[in-house]
């Protein structure tokens, strides 16, 4: 076990773009209360090196090269639940600040924001707190004071975390065949969280869906505005062969999904 000094804060960085992960160290280096214990670059190798290392706090991105962020999140909280994380990534905190502190997270922020903010965010959830940015608190608290039957002011909130992961991977143009090794799931499973979320969006066709998935995913600050972009490659993101079409999922798969969402 490793020793655990009082003079600093010991965190650890998980990002699979190794040039944001070098900026983070380095920025995190010049001050006197927060050093990195280690760095990440795939889920499989932030979970076995949390559990040696055992930090007191985890910086996570959501778009990891083997894994959903979110379940990293999820592993952590359950086998280290000691470590505080905060989720640290490009997508909209209106649409998945919610969902990262539901999963076991301590605090999100956004890759827009400087630096300094995330070094605060360091800070805070080490001392046991919840960091969110005021708008998204707020955000929060009027959702608590609607009520829960309040609908979500965006389609993409309604999305189960399972349809909103396979959403955001079709943006960043994954197929089918990715998505099925990153999320650990049967093929006609992730056809299924994409044929949700294209009913959800009232979409006719796959295309249309994967279209809007890659205009989401490139949008700065994504989830907060759809630009105009040029349309996307959509046949390996919609598999070979289907097309528009979609298979007729059976009942008995309801029962297959029911601990994926």
């Amino acid at each position: 076990m490793p020793s655990q000094s009082t003079d600093h804060i010991r965190t650890f960085l998980v990002d699979d773009h190794p040039a944001i992960l070098e900026a983070i160290h380095n920025r995190i280096d010049e001050t006197l209360d927060i050093k990195v214990c280690g760095t990440a670059t795939t889920s499989e190798q932030a979970f076995r090196q949390i559990e040696e290392l055992e930090p007191g706090t985890a910086v996570i991105d959501i778009s990891l090269e083997d894994a959903h962020g979110l379940d990293l999140v999820q592993n952590l909280q359950s086998q280290c639940p000691e470590v505080q994380i905060v989720v640290y990534s490009m997508y909209d905190e209106m649409v998945y600040a919610e969902r990262a502190i539901q999963a076991g997270a301590s605090g999100y922020l956004m890759k827009d924001e400087p630096t300094e903010e995330l070094i605060e965010a360091i800070r805070v959830v080490d001392q046991g707190e919840v960091f969110l940015s005021r708008e998204m608190a707020s955000q929060i608290l009027n959702k608590v004071a609607r009520g829960e039957s309040s609908e979500p002011s965006f389609p993409i909130e309604d999305f189960t975390d399972r349809e909103l992961a396979v959403f955001q991977m079709l943006g960043e143009g994954c197929s089918i065949e990715e998505i099925q090794d990153r999320l650990n799931l049967a093929r006609k499973t992730v056809e299924t969280y994409r044929r949700r979320a294209k009913e959800k969006l009232g979409f006719e066709s796959v295309s249309k869906l994967l279209q809007f998935a890659v205009q989401w995913a490139s949008a700065p600050g994504a989830g907060k505005k759809i630009s105009d972009s040029p349309e996307p490659d959509v046949e390996a993101a919609a598999g070979e062969g289907e097309g528009d079409s979609e298979d007729i999922t059976e009942k008995k798969e309801t029962d297959e999904e029911s601990g994926e969402q």
